[in-house]
């Protein structure tokens, strides 16, 4: 395993990032007796040597329920989750450790705001603001909402390029406008939204707004105190760590406002059978024991990707996205899904007359890992006039080798379903 050492001296000698590829075990697969070829990372990202180790050695050394012992196992347990909440604060600057919120994934934290702040607040005729991007898991926690409450989705559209209608969106907000969630990087297509605009517009009309980082949280860098949102959601397995814990970020204000959705232990101060009242931030909202090695994982995934630098890692993956572009480009009968001018580590594409999953199962053969089909984004790719896209979508680790070998694999696939004459 390397070690990664925090060093923040931009002007200290550092590693070429795909000498990073040592840190990820999986990355030494055999996949078909071919090496792995990793290219779904939008779907997840791999696991480094630091994050398996940090869980396992949880387990091993500190494992016990938090917040509820006074033996010396669970102060440990308690220290290394919290010593992980502040991790989060300081990678995404939150004002304060009590705005981070422990969830199941970016998904949960966004039903967590539809249920808990969302909900209570609308009334029949009142309007959410979504986008045509947007991932089936920040449209339908919204829709089930609206349906509920009596009140209307309105839905920003997108150009053929899949670039967010800046103009279309001002002229939706008006005074039934109760809430704004849309993404800050697209899933399905890699298009980076105005997100800074969009918060201003909202803002300005006193409108909250909820983006859903889960892809954008490990390919940008993400100030939620410069950016003003009033909500931030991501999952930890799309930033180098583990699955089934995210996180919610919120404004004070809102998360004390809010309405716990789930009820149990460690979120109240007292019960009786007649009434509870409920515990502080952030424990009011995170009921029942936590996914605790979890958090200590995604702590040390936050620690491995601050030490390499998130502006390094961006570089790195625009690098490897401007190659595979220019490399797809001369694929007779491929045509490129997503032309946003600002877009990140990305790449959709059809192939004339082939079903993208017979792209991804082709190219499975190879060892090649690509994701194929709508993305949860099925609206969006009715927009675009499509059924689905193959998506080949790129992290700290992929290589110019890595796009090499998915060229040569798209090319085998014409050649294998008679295409290529």
């Amino acid at each position: 395993m390397t070690t990664v050492t925090m060093n923040r001296d931009e002007t200290a000698p550092r590693r070429d990032l795909a000498q990073f590829r040592a840190d990820f075990p999986i990355l030494r697969t055999r996949v078909n007796g071919q090496p792995l070829t990793y290219l779904d990372n939008a779907a997840t990202t791999q696991k480094p040597d630091a994050v398996v180790d940090a869980e396992a050695d949880f387990y091993r050394t500190a494992n016990a329920n938090v917040h509820r012992g006074v033996h010396a196992l669970s102060q440990r347990a308690t220290d290394a989750h919290e010593a992980a909440r502040h991790k989060v604060r300081s990678f995404i600057n939150a004002h304060a450790d009590a705005e981070i919120i422990f969830v199941r994934g970016a998904t949960d934290a966004i039903n967590l705001v539809a249920q808990g702040f969302a909900e209570p607040r609308l009334a029949a005729g009142d309007e959410i603001v979504v986008s045509a991007l947007e991932h089936h898991s920040n449209i339908v926690p919204w829709q089930m909402a609206c349906r509920r409450a009596g009140a209307v989705l309105r839905v920003v559209p997108v150009d053929d390029a899949g670039e967010f209608d800046l103009d279309a969106y001002a002229a939706l907000l008006n005074g039934r406008t109760r809430l704004v969630a849309v993404t800050h990087l697209s899933n399905a297509l890699g298009t980076i939204t105005p997100v800074r605009r969009i918060i201003d517009l909202a803002h300005a009309r006193g409108v909250p707004v909820l983006l859903d980082g889960a892809q954008a949280i490990s390919h940008l860098p993400v100030d939620v105190r410069a950016l003003d949102c009033d909500f931030y959601a991501f999952s930890a397995h799309k930033l180098y760590g583990p699955t089934g814990i995210g996180v919610l970020y919120g404004k004070t204000e809102h998360l004390q406002a809010m309405t716990p959705c789930h009820g149990g232990g460690d979120m109240i101060r007292s019960v009786s059978f007649d009434a509870t009242e409920y515990n502080e931030l952030p424990y009011r909202l995170e009921a029942g024991t936590p996914h605790i090695a979890g958090v200590v994982g995604l702590g040390a995934a936050l620690d491995y990707v601050s030490a390499i630098g998130l502006e390094h890692i961006a570089a790195h993956e625009r690098e490897l996205l401007h190659h595979a572009t220019q490399r797809l480009a001369d694929i007779p009968g491929l045509r490129i899904v997503g032309r946003a001018a600002e877009k990140a580590s990305i790449l959709s594409f059809t192939l004339d007359g082939i079903h993208p999953h017979d792209i991804g199962t082709l190219l499975d053969d190879s060892g090649i890992a690509i994701r194929a089909g709508h993305h949860c984004a099925m609206p969006l790719m009715q927009r675009l006039g499509i059924t689905g896209t193959a998506r080949a979508s790129f992290a700290l680790y992929n290589t110019h080798e890595d796009v090499d070998r998915l060229a040569a694999g798209i090319r085998r696939v014409w050649e294998t379903l008679g295409a290529i004459p």
